[in-house]
């Protein structure tokens, strides 16, 4: 109710409609970042017109075709190392581009796992009391981080692998059993030939592991409400081998070996690795787990000295103090640049081009672009295989990066 000056109720005062905020355009938030955000999508719809219109143009200019018609195309060469049937003359340039993919993703995959693997053993060297121990972890991580991958990997192909003894002397890394042979024509192994019941074997070790994911969950919240810790490490490896072998042996070991054997001037049977593919694994596995060593000693350096000593005044055994204690709260600082690490390793594995390992790169970048031209469509396309591996690396450790944080609250 307005009030007039004597205080009394005044029933015909109006409020002072000229002292309402005005509204304008500019100076409202939510309206000038809309407009923004228009203002921007309209810019890089214009930029994207462009650049297909004048590429368009070019293109007809110089009568050179497009469309991705070429992929059905039958390609005359051959890869060299191959995960899948390709023959020359009979697959296309559709196969060629799918076997690029899975030469790069198989040494990817490999490098990823060891180097992540490496970098945690060496980070923790470098965190050693032992002298001797941290001191040859610091070389290893400045001399391998400081020289440049392509480097590395010319100096391994030509001072390491091309000098390996030649097939004649081969160098038996079975020790006499001639399962896996290393020469300077690559690494031959002994490849298993699965039997019609294999399949059970590995139904049984699926088993096994859904049963040890079970008993450590049961463990771990037996500490949780008792405070109690039970041994898991030994009862699971126990079950995942017994298991599966008791499965094995009962349906008649149906399981064989093809092994490689020397005939004329080279190893037939079995699986073979050439040099250019030792090469890139790794000049990729050393390089990147310098770079994650790092990574890892500064995220154990990160956890609060407090908690080691409150760990080790209750008792907990210097393994039990890294696996429950340090490295839990030591994952949130590790994981991002481990996202980094992972990414990298998959696109630096193009290099692969310059020692002739097969890779996507080489494959369809390299030969098939040579020999078709449809340049725009073949870059686009592995420009595309390189974005969708590294957003779904991103995708994937972010949602575990959010479970660690989780955890370390």
């Amino acid at each position: 109710m307005a009030i007039d000056n004597r205080g009394r109720p005044a029933k015909h005062l109006q409020p002072n409609t000229s002292s309402q905020k005005k509204f304008e355009f500019f100076h409202d938030e939510r309206v000038r970042s809309i407009f923004y955000q228009a203002l921007m999508a309209a810019a890089v719809g214009l930029l994207v017109w462009y650049l297909y219109s004048n590429t368009a143009h070019n293109l007809e200019v110089r009568d050179m075709n497009t469309g991705f018609d070429f992929l059905n195309v039958t390609a005359g060469f051959d890869a060299g190392f191959k995960l899948i049937d390709y023959e020359p003359g009979v697959g296309t340039y559709r196969d060629i581009y799918i076997l690029g993919i899975l030469n790069t993703l198989f040494v990817s995959v490999l490098a990823i796992i060891a180097s992540t693997l490496l970098g945690f053993v060496i980070g923790l060297m470098r965190l050693s009391n032992n002298w001797l121990v941290s001191k040859v972890a610091l070389v290893y991580v400045e001399i391998f981080r400081n020289t440049p991958l392509l480097i590395q990997l010319i100096f391994w192909y030509i001072g390491v692998f091309s000098l390996l003894p030649k097939v004649r002397n081969s160098i038996d890394l079975s020790g006499g059993a001639e399962v896996l042979i290393l020469n300077n024509r690559g690494l031959y192994m002994a490849w298993p030939v699965p039997g019609d019941l294999l399949w059970m074997t590995g139904v049984a070790f699926l088993v096994a592991v859904s049963v040890v994911v079970l008993f450590r969950r049961w463990a771990q919240k037996r500490l949780d409400l008792t405070g109690q810790g039970f041994p898991t490490l030994l009862p699971s490896i126990a079950l995942l081998i017994l298991l599966p072998g008791t499965v094995y042996l009962m349906t008649g070991a149906p399981l064989e070996w093809d092994i490689p054997k020397l005939e004329g001037f080279n190893f037939s049977g079995g699986a073979a690795l050439p040099p250019a593919f030792l090469t890139l694994l790794v000049a990729l596995i050393i390089y990147h787990s310098s770079y994650f060593a790092e990574s890892v000693r500064a995220g154990v350096l990160s956890v609060n000295q407090g908690q080691l000593e409150a760990a080790h005044a209750i008792g907990l055994k210097p393994a039990q103090v890294a696996t429950r204690v340090v490295i839990p709260q030591a994952m949130p600082a590790i994981v991002p640049p481990m996202i980094s690490l992972w990414m990298n390793t998959v696109k630096n594995s193009s290099l692969a081009v310059a020692i002739g390992y097969p890779d996507l790169v080489s494959l369809f970048m390299q030969t098939t672009l040579n020999q078709l031209g449809h340049a725009i469509e073949i870059v686009a396309m592995t420009m595309a295989f390189y974005m969708t591996i590294s957003l779904s690396i991103s995708w994937l450790l972010n949602i575990y990066n959010k479970r660690v944080q989780l955890v370390e609250r």
